[in-house]
């Protein structure tokens, strides 16, 4: 039986960043069948939408969904897919391993972070408006007892199938007595649930602090959307940056896989840029469909690879320029190898 999943190739690099993570997940063995669905801006112009109905019907269909990054314009235009794509689809958990590389360039040996993020409310809902035009303007942060028991739930239970031991609720209750007040509480009450895994909370700012001096210290972390989402991109610097970061939105259904970085349209079509973080984000997907030997399998041929440091992109060797430097493709093809 092969795992029919949606496809989309996405903007600027994402179609070449897919194609790269194809082939490695098709070089583990494990049969695929790619149902491919345009969205971003490729399609704004010819459908009046970057994100049509077929591909969310695509993904209610089959499951899941592998997807390369989509621009999102800054300021004006059409609002995040990615957003939209989470509230649709009720994906309300944000995903976000880190985890050193050898062989990448990073200030810290020994980084192994789970970062889980509250994808659907908080500031995040989108519920703003202008006080006084032009010169106040007001924004509603949702918090909500189901959605954080959600949440939280789910880092527990990846932490115990993971093999994980601890989870750090991360939050400002300090201040938002309310707000980030039900979010600890809620928290608390979940913990006690799970006696096998440590619990312990910390408040944002701090643990901002502490992963930069200590991120040894920590393991899974569940945070609400603003938070989480600052945090995870803080957590991927420790272990080198997007371009190594995997993730995944998953909720009750559906769940989609995708880089955390930008399109990087200025490289579109120069077989240039990094394609780890979607070969790891593929990764993500075969552990969500129970192919754990084969994510493993990935992973390690990921890390030998890059380890290696021979068959890797421009920004993996030691200078910008170095002329052994390989492509987008050349690298998928040696981890595919690697296997």
């Amino acid at each position: 039986m092969s795992y029919r999943v949606t496809l989309i190739p996405g903007d600027g690099t994402g179609p070449e960043l897919v194609q790269a993570a194809c082939r490695v997940l098709e070089a583990t063995g494990v049969p695929f069948e790619w149902d491919v669905q345009e969205a971003g801006e490729c399609v704004l112009a010819r459908e009046g939408t970057p994100l049509p109905e077929r591909v969310l019907e695509s993904i209610r269909r089959n499951g899941v969904a592998l997807k390369g990054p989509i621009t999102t314009p800054v300021g004006t235009g059409f609002r995040s897919v990615n957003v939209t794509l989470r509230q649709s689809l009720g994906l309300y958990a944000n995903l976000r391993p880190a985890r050193t590389i050898p062989g990448v360039r990073t200030r810290f040996a020994e980084v192994d972070l789970v970062i889980v993020r509250e994808n659907m409310e908080d500031l995040y809902a989108g519920i703003e408006h202008e006080v006084i035009p032009g010169q106040a303007a007001e924004s509603i942060k949702i918090i909500t007892r189901a959605a954080s028991e959600r949440i939280v739930r789910f880092a527990f239970e990846y932490a115990r199938r993971n093999g994980r031991h601890k989870v750090t609720a991360v939050h400002k209750a300090n201040i938002m007595k309310l707000s980030d007040g039900l979010f600890l509480h809620v928290a608390q009450e979940v913990a006690a649930q799970y006696p096998d895994i440590a619990f312990e909370d910390r408040i944002i700012d701090n643990m901002c602090m502490q992963l930069v001096q200590k991120p040894e210290l920590y393991d899974v972390l569940v945070l609400p959307n603003l938070y989480g989402d600052i945090v995870s991109d803080l957590a991927s610097g420790l272990v080198g940056g997007l371009g190594v970061a995997p993730g995944a939105n998953i909720g009750e259904r559906w769940a989609v896989f995708e880089p955390v970085h930008g399109s990087a349209p200025k490289y579109a079509g120069q077989n240039k840029v990094n394609p780890t973080a979607t070969i790891l984000s593929g990764a993500l997907l075969l552990r969500h469909l129970g192919e754990t030997r084969a994510a493993e399998r990935v992973e390690a041929a990921v890390r030998r690879v890059i380890g290696e440091g021979r068959q890797v992109t421009y920004d993996l060797k030691p200078t910008p320029d170095d002329p052994t430097a390989v492509g987008t493709q050349e690298m998928a093809t040696a981890i595919a190898a690697a296997l």
